[in-house]
């Protein structure tokens, strides 16, 4: 049985489909003396908050282009202002094409901006993930529409240039986007859950200690006009080791969303809107897998768990939630 996810900012994707926004940047190979060295650099955190004089909006960032500032001598921080239509996937890097030898980032997505700011938790975070020291964020999905903060912090003022650059992996920035091929698979990328919806999970895990459940976020990239299938997205969640329990399940049943929730055990049921809620997914267009597995540890032992694979095709995300049930 899993025993939860770690919340963090950032977890990294692999695997994605091909970008839009232009062809993905060819790193250059280092040249004489253009050594990459990890181990002297520290951390760059996210920014305090509320903002303030920590942070200096620079300008303007368009999905598909770049924009280029500079460190300056002191370790700091600068936004870049992206507005995009809702369910829009991008991909944000330091680009080592167009940054300083040595400099160290952090990379930071905040938003969408309300009448309060963008907000004091960023959605997405990454600080080694690139180039060196460079940070890289494969895949934000940007489930509303506005205008989104993309900060880029560093440690060390070098006085030294760096690129930033904003790609499209897929949803509502693809232009003129073409069918998925038969058979298109889905690749997943572990993020964590909003805290709404596990405030939920954890209020339903109080009420009592027979039942229990797990609610898990991945999302996937997805530049196709027509959407991912339900059983490429059960195949990419019991691909997972994780799961590999429920692979032996002969006759798995499906669900749409409506009829999901009677099979979700009462104190669990208000996760059935919010997830909706959440993603900003039509329950039309949201299905589920659900897999079911059996087990006894011994005698007043018998375990039920059950595995409901919920895809969300316009909004790209597959939640897994796993529900059990215990003998005491």
């Amino acid at each position: 049985m899993k025993r939860g996810t770690a919340v963090v900012w950032c977890m990294s994707a692999v695997g994605l489909m091909g970008a839009c926004g232009g062809q993905p940047e060819q790193t250059p190979a280092p040249g004489s003396g253009d050594t990459v060295t990890t181990a002297t650099q520290q951390l760059v955190p996210a920014p305090p908050t509320p903002f303030d004089s920590y942070l200096y909006i620079a300008g303007n960032l368009s999905v598909g282009s770049a924009v280029t500032g500079n460190t300056g001598t002191s370790a700091a921080y600068e936004g870049y202002k992206l507005t995009v239509p809702a369910h829009t996937q991008v991909a944000l890097e330091v680009t080592h094409l167009g940054t300083g030898m040595g400099v160290d980032t952090g990379l930071y997505v905040y938003g969408p901006k309300t009448p309060s700011g963008y907000g004091y938790r960023p959605l997405y975070g990454d600080d080694d993930s690139g180039y060196g020291e460079l940070s890289k964020l494969p895949l934000a999905t940007l489930d509303q529409a506005g205008e989104y903060l993309v900060v880029v912090g560093w440690s060390n003022g070098l006085a030294k240039n760096y690129r930033l650059q904003a790609s499209c992996v897929g949803g509502a920035c693809v232009p003129n986007p073409s069918p998925a091929p038969a058979n298109a698979p889905v690749t997943l990328a572990a993020f964590p859950l909003e805290g709404n919806l596990q405030a939920l999970v954890n209020a339903g895990n109080a009420y009592r200690e027979d039942m229990y459940s797990f609610l898990d976020r991945y999302d996937f990239a997805w530049p196709y006009s027509t959407p991912a299938a339900l059983n490429a997205a059960a195949a990419a969640v019991l691909a997972r080791s994780e799961y590999a329990g429920y692979r032996n399940d002969p006759s798995p049943d499906t669900y749409t969303y409506a009829a999901f929730q009677s099979r979700m055990y009462l104190q669990f049921q208000p996760l059935h809107q919010a997830i909706l809620d959440t993603y900003g997914e039509d329950a039309a267009n949201a299905q589920v897998k659900s897999y079911f597995r059996e087990f006894s540890t011994g005698p007043n032992g018998d375990n039920w768990r059950t595995l409901n694979i919920i895809l969300l095709p316009v909004s790209r995300h597959v939640l897994v939630y796993e529900q059990t049930a215990h003998e005491i």
